[in-house]
């Protein structure tokens, strides 16, 4: 194996000027219309009227593409670190803002990736490590700043536990057929997160 290789992939040259946004916006509408399967470079190319040898210097697959799209597009963008001073807070804000489980974009562009996030490793692989993992972090602070706090017992399994509300909602939204509104939201929060969250502390 060479160096370049063992290295891992380059760094691809970013488009010039705000043609990559213009690129990243039409691939968000494309995968939202059409789905991750039959989103093709050349239909991304059509609809951002640009050369597909232009998306390829930038992204060598769909899956680079679209994660990259979704992860930076206006509604999916993942928010600073929150602290309200309450778990209820932080929750309530991390799912009910921009980029949240009530904005359109996340959820319709979730369901066009669906399908091929259990089958697509290259999707999997970048779906997790680009879009989820600096989401999960900020969950991962809400939690542990709520273990400081007292909000959370000691018997809790707070992994699962911060599992629970975005497991809920997608299941909702998904199997369902339920919209993620902020009311279904608060109910999960109030009736399931916040009472699990005390363990077998007394009330």
């Amino acid at each position: 194996m060479s160096d370049s290789a063992e290295a891992g992939p380059r760094q691809r040259p970013r488009v010039e000027g705000g043609r990559e946004d213009e690129i990243l916006d039409a691939t968000v509408v494309v995968v939202a219309e059409l789905g991750y399967d039959r989103l093709t470079m050349d239909a991304v190319a059509t609809a951002a009227k640009a050369s597909k040898a232009t998306l390829y210097r930038r992204w060598s697959t769909k899956a680079e593409l679209v994660v990259d799209a979704i992860s930076r597009a206006k509604g999916c963008s993942v928010q600073e670190d929150v602290d309200t001073g309450s778990l209820r807070g932080d929750l309530i804000s991390l799912a009910c803002s921009e980029g949240g489980f009530t904005s359109e974009m996340p959820m319709s562009v979730m369901a066009g990736l669906l399908t091929a996030l259990h089958r697509d490793a290259d999707l999997q692989k970048a779906f997790k490590e680009r879009f989820l993992a600096p989401r999960v972090a900020i969950t991962n602070g809400v939690y542990a700043r709520a273990v400081q706090r007292g909000e959370i017992g000691a018997d809790v399994d707070v992994e699962l536990l911060a599992q629970t509300l975005p497991a809920l909602i997608i299941h909702h939204a998904f199997v369902l057929g339920v919209e993620p509104t902020e009311d279904l939201i608060l109910r999960v929060i109030d009736h399931v997160i916040l009472p699990a969250a005390r363990g077998s502390q007394v009330s």
